[in-house]
C-alpha cells in the first residue's frame, strides 16, 4: 500500500513538474483598452451601481415633481422699447446730451441701455409710482405666514420680527422687484425686452408698462435737465465775458492813446510818414541825380570848347531857338552881302555886327541856363536833405512806437480771446436757447405689455423633464463617486492593472446549509467551487521554474478574507487530484484551520518543541485524503516558534515527503511571523476578499512581503458572487459565466 501510494505521489509530482513553464514572473495578458468609449464598461458600471442611481435619480425627479406641484402660478407680461439712434435734425447744432452713435460698431450702447434699465434708481421710482411696498407680494412683512411660518408665529415661544425702517423696507422692496424682472436684448438689434413676472396677470402689464414709461421719462429728463443746466450756467458766464470784452477793448484804446500809437485806416501813424517820407526822399533823390546829370554834362560840354550851341538845356530853350532862328536870317542875308560886295561894304559890317551880337545873346542865354542848372541841383540837394531829416525823425518816433507795440498787441491778444470766448458762450446760448423744447429720448416704446392670458410658471412639461434629468446626472455622478470612492478589488484587471502582480483566479462565494467547504468539494467535485481551485491550480503551474513551487504559503492583508476555508479547499482539491498534500496551521492566534478540525493535545508547537514526532501530530481527512497539521495553542510556548530555525528544519522534511505544502498563515498586516515566514515558502499566494479589502491594504502587504523577500505567486479573489459579477464584472473572466456555467454541476 506504501508503495502504491509512493508511486502515485511520484507520479502526480510529475505532473506538477511537467506543468510547470519558464520563470516565475507571470506575464498577464494585455487587457483590451477600452477607454471612455468601452460601452461595456460602462454598462457593467450602471449594472453594478443601478440601485443607487435610481434612487438618487427618484428622490431628485420626486422633488421636483413636488416643487412643482407646490409652486404657485406665476403670469408674465412684456413691453418692447427700442433704441433709437435717429433723431430729426431740425437746427444745425450740436446737442448738449450727444445723441447715440449710427455706427454698427457702436451696437454696444445697446447693452449700456439695458444696464441702465437695470438700475436701482429706476426701479424705485417704479415702486413709488405703482405704491409697491404695500403689496403683499413684494413686500413680504405684509405677507401672511403659512407652514412652518404659520406654527412659529402661534407658538408662545415665538417672538415678533423686529421692525424695519422706511428706507430698509423700500430696499427690500426695489430687491424684490428686481428678481421679478428681466431685461434681454433681442438678439442683434436694437429692441430690448422688459419681462416682469409676478401672480396676478393684470399686475405683471401695469408693472413692465410702469417700467417702461418711468425709463422713457427718465432719459428725457435727464436730457433736458442737462440742456436746463448748461443753458443756465452759459448765460451766467455771458455777462462776466461781455465785461472782461469790455475791458480789454478799452485797456487796448487807453494804451493807444498814451503812447501816441495813433493809426489811420488801420495803419500807425508814423508807419504812413515814414512811408510817405520814404517815398519823397526816393523822389528827391531822384530829381537830385537828374539835376546833377544835366548840369554836368552842359559843364563837360562847355569844357570840351563847346560854344554851348550844343548844350542839351540850351537846345531846349525858347529863347536860344528865337535867336537861332535870327542868326540863320541875318547869316544868309550876310552871305548874299558877301557874295555881292566886299568885305568892307557897311551893310556887310552892319550884318557882322547883328551876328556878333546874336551871338553875344545866345551865349548869355546859355550861361542863364547853366546858372539855372545850379540853382535848381542845389534847391534839390535842399529838399533830398529836408525830406532826409524828417524821414530819420519818424523812423525814431517809430522805434519807440514798436517798443510800446509789444504790450499793446499782448492787451490786442487779450482782448481778441475774450472777444472770440465771448462770442462763442453767445453763440452757444443762443443754440442751447432753441434746443430746449427739442429734446428727444434715446428710446421709444415699440408696443406695450399686454395682460397675459396663460401661467408662465410652473412649467410642467419642462419642471418634470429638468427633473428627470437632473436626476438622472445626479444619480450618474453618485454612482460614478461611488465608484471611484471604493477602493476593494472587483476583476482580475483591478488586481493586474491596479495592483501589478498576476491574478490567480476567483474562490465563489458558497451559498451553503451548515456544510463545510471541504464537504461541499467533495460532494460537488463538478461545481463552479470546485473548478475555480482547479483554476488556481493551473495559475500556479503556469508561473513555474523548471523546480515547481512545492511549499505554498497562503496569506492575506486582514482577517475575515476567507484565507483558511480557500487552503483547506486548495489542499484537498490537490489531494483528489493524486497529489500528497499537507495543510499546516501557522495561524497560533485563530488556529481557524484547527478548530474545524477539532484538534487537541498535539499540533505544530509540540512538534517544534520536540514534544512529539510529527506522524504523532498528524490528521487525516478521509474525505479529501488530505493530510493537516494543525496547531494546538499554548500558553508556555515560545512566541516566535513558528519562525525559527525549527520550523525551517521542518519545512524541508515536509517538502521532501509531500508533493504539495501549503502553509496556512497570519494575515501580514499587524503581525510579524507571516513577514518572516512567507520567505520559507516557494510561493506566496495572496488573497484579498471580493470588493471588500481595501486596495491600500493589498498593496501596503505586498510591499512588506516584497521586502522580506518573499515569492509572491499572485492574487486570488475569494467570496466572490459570480451572479452579480457576471453582471457587473466587465474586465474578469467570470463576467461570462453565464455562458459556461452548464459545465458545471452544482
Amino acid at each position: 500500500m506504501e508503495s502504491e501510494q509512493l508511486n502515485g505521489s511520484s507520479a502526480a509530482l510529475q505532473r506538477w513538474g511537467v506543468s510547470a513553464l519558464h520563470g516565475w514572473r507571470h506575464e498577464p495578458a494585455q487587457p483590451v483598452q477600452g477607454g471612455l468609449l468601452d460601452v461595456q464598461r460602462w454598462v457593467a458600471l450602471l449594472r453594478r451601481r443601478g440601485p443607487m442611481l435610481l434612487a438618487v435619480a427618484s428622490v431628485i425627479f420626486a422633488g421636483f415633481v413636488l416643487k412643482t406641484m407646490l409652486d404657485q402660478p406665476m403670469y408674465t407680461a412684456q413691453v418692447e422699447i427700442v433704441v433709437d439712434t435717429r433723431h430729426e435734425q431740425i437746427i444745425d447744432a450740436k446737442p448738449v446730451v450727444q445723441d447715440l452713435p449710427r455706427s454698427t460698431q457702436e451696437a454696444n450702447v445697446v447693452d449700456t441701455q439695458v444696464a441702465m434699465l437695470r438700475s436701482r434708481q429706476l426701479a424705485a421710482s417704479v415702486v413709488r409710482k405703482l405704491n409697491l411696498v404695500n403689496d403683499p407680494e413684494f413686500n413680504g412683512d405684509l405677507a401672511p405666514a403659512s407652514g412652518p411660518l404659520a406654527w412659529l408665529s402661534g407658538s408662545p415661544q415665538s417672538t415678533s420680527p423686529s421692525p424695519k425702517s422706511d428706507a430698509q423696507t423700500r430696499e427690500k422692496v426695489v430687491d424684490a422687484l428686481l428678481g421679478r424682472l428681466a431685461i434681454k436684448r433681442k438678439g442683434l438689434t436694437y429692441v430690448i425686452g422688459i419681462t416682469v413676472t409676478t401672480a396676478d396677470p393684470e399686475k405683471s402689464a401695469r408693472i413692465a408698462n410702469a417700467y417702461a414709461n418711468n425709463f422713457l421719462s427718465m432719459n428725457w429728463d435727464s436730457k433736458a435737465d442737462a440742456t436746463r443746466r448748461v443753458n443756465e450756467w452759459v448765460s451766467g458766464r455771458l455777462g462776466g465775458l461781455r465785461r472782461q470784452v469790455e475791458q480789454s477793448e478799452a485797456d487796448v484804446q487807453n494804451y493807444k492813446i498814451a503812447n501816441n500809437l495813433l493809426s489811420a485806416s488801420g495803419v500807425p501813424l508814423s508807419e504812413a510818414e515814414i512811408s510817405n517820407y520814404s517815398q519823397q526822399a526816393a523822389t528827391a533823390r531822384a530829381a537830385l541825380a537828374e539835376d546833377l546829370a544835366r548840369l554836368n554834362t552842359a559843364r563837360a560840354q562847355l569844357a570840351r570848347g563847346s560854344s554851348g550851341d550844343d548844350v542839351g538845356e540850351a537846345l531846349g530853350s525858347d529863347v536860344v531857338m528865337e535867336l537861332r532862328k535870327q542868326r540863320a536870317l541875318i547869316s544868309a542875308r550876310y552871305a548874299g552881302l558877301e557874295r555881292r560886295y566886299g568885305p568892307r561894304h557897311p551893310d556887310l559890317q552892319t550884318a557882322e555886327r547883328e551876328l556878333a551880337d546874336i551871338d553875344a545873346q545866345i551865349q548869355a542865354e546859355i550861361g542863364r541856363v547853366i546858372s539855372n542848372l545850379e540853382a535848381k541841383v542845389q534847391v534839390s540837394r535842399q529838399r533830398l536833405a529836408s525830406v532826409q531829416g524828417s524821414l530819420g525823425g519818424a523812423q525814431g518816433v517809430l522805434a519807440a512806437n514798436n517798443r510800446a507795440a509789444v504790450r499793446l498787441n499782448e492787451l490786442q491778444r487779450n482782448a481778441d480771446a475774450a472777444k472770440g470766448i465771448y462770442e462763442s458762450f453767445l453763440n452757444r446760448y443762443k443754440e442751447t436757447s432753441a434746443m430746449a423744447g427739442m429734446v428727444a429720448p434715446d428710446a421709444r416704446l415699440v408696443s406695450w405689455a399686454s395682460v397675459p392670458t396663460e401661467a408662465s410658471s410652473p412649467n410642467l412639461k419642462l419642471n418634470l423633464a429638468l427633473g428627470a434629468l437632473v436626476g438622472l446626472m445626479a444619480g450618474l455622478a453618485a454612482a460614478l463617486a461611488a465608484e471611484m470612492l471604493n477602493s476593494g478589488l472587483s476583476t482580475s484587471e483591478d488586481v493586474e492593472e491596479g495592483i501589478g502582480v498576476p491574478c490567480l483566479g476567483s474562490v465563489p462565494l458558497l451559498r451553503r446549509n451548515g456544510a463545510s467547504p471541504s464537504a461541499y468539494l467533495v460532494s460537488k467535485p463538478r461545481s463552479a467551487f470546485a473548478e475555480a481551485f482547479k483554476v488556481l491550480q493551473t495559475s500556479l503551474l503556469h508561473l513555474g521554474d523548471d523546480v515547481p513551487p512545492r511549499v505554498l504559503a497562503i496569506t492575506s492583508s486582514l482577517p475575515g478574507e476567507g484565507k483558511t476555508a480557500t487552503a483547506a479547499c486548495f489542499a484537498g482539491s490537490l489531494a483528489q487530484q493524486g497529489y500528497k498534500t499537507i495543510l499546516v496551521d501557522c495561524d497560533e492566534h485563530r488556529a481557524s484551520l484547527s478548530n474545524q478540525l477539532g484538534a487537541v493535545g498535539l499540533g505544530l508547537l509540540e512538534v517544534l518543541q520536540g514534544y512529539c514526532t510529527l506522524e504523532e501530530a498528524l490528521l487525516r481527512d478521509e474525505g479529501t485524503g488530505t493530510t493537516f497539521l494543525p496547531l494546538v495553542p499554548a500558553v508556555d510556548a515560545p512566541r516566535d516558534l513558528v519562525v525559527s530555525d525549527a520550523m525551517k528544519d521542518l519545512l524541508e522534511r515536509l517538502r521532501s515527503e509531500y508533493d504539495i505544502v501549503i502553509l496556512d498563515t497570519k494575515p501580514v498586516l499587524g503581525v510579524a511571523d507571516t513577514r518572516v515566514l512567507a520567505p520559507m515558502a516557494d510561493a506566496v499566494i495572496f488573497l484579498a476578499r471580493w470588493r471588500k479589502t481595501p486596495r491600500r491594504a493589498v498593496v501596503a502587504s505586498l510591499k512588506i512581503l516584497e521586502r522580506t523577500g518573499a515569492r509572491i505567486a499572485g492574487l486570488a479573489l475569494t467570496q466572490v458572487d459570480m451572479k452579480q459579477q457576471a453582471r457587473t464584472g466587465y474586465g474578469d473572466p467570470e463576467y461570462y459565466h453565464s455562458k459556461y456555467k452548464g459545465h458545471y454541476v452544482d
